[in-house]
This record gives C-alpha cells, structure tokens and sequence, in this order.
C-alpha cells in the first residue's frame, strides 16, 4: 500500500519534514517514491508547501495520507479538491 507521509529531516530539537510518497513498508526515512512537498513546524506560523498537482494524483491513485498528513492537505484545501473531483467522476453517468 502506498502512504503519503512525513520524513523526518533537520539536525537534533530542529525538525524539519517532507511530504513522501512511500510504501508502506518501508521505514519513516527510508526509501520513498516522490516528494511532493515540505512542512516546517519551527518558525512562529508553521510553513507548508505541497504540490497540489501530484497529491490529487497520487490520491486518485489510491495513496492514503497519515492523519498528519490529512491534516496538513486538509489545512492546504488539497483534500476538499479531491472530495469535489470524485463527487464530480460519481455524478456523471
């Protein structure tokens, strides 16, 4: 099963993750298939940076988010995009 997680990169109390597209499988910061984007907790207003484009694909494709993950799409409007474009595939005949 393919996930769209985080990865845990910076030096020691400075995280800092990008957004995976990895087998489930695998380790936390092991091998992935794409990066498709980066969150930054430290500064005062977290930064997130997806890129919308590749994440609807790979959740077409059947890619499941973490619930950080969700929550991030979530905050980025990603994941309302995606609920829209299925209702719209479920609604034409």
């Amino acid at each position: 099963m393919v996930k769209l997680r985080l990865r845990r990169m910076g030096a020691k109390k400075a995280p800092f993750y990008r957004v995976v597209v990895a087998d489930s499988r695998s380790p936390r910061d092991g091998r992935f298939i794409e990066e498709i984007g980066f969150y930054d907790p430290k500064p005062r207003e977290s930064v997130v940076k997806i890129d919308r484009e590749r994440a609807l694909y790979w959740l077409s494709q059947g890619a499941e988010p973490t619930d950080t993950v969700a929550s991030l799409l979530r905050g980025a409007g990603i994941l309302q995009a995606f609920h829209e474009q299925r209702q719209k595939l479920v609604a034409t005949p």
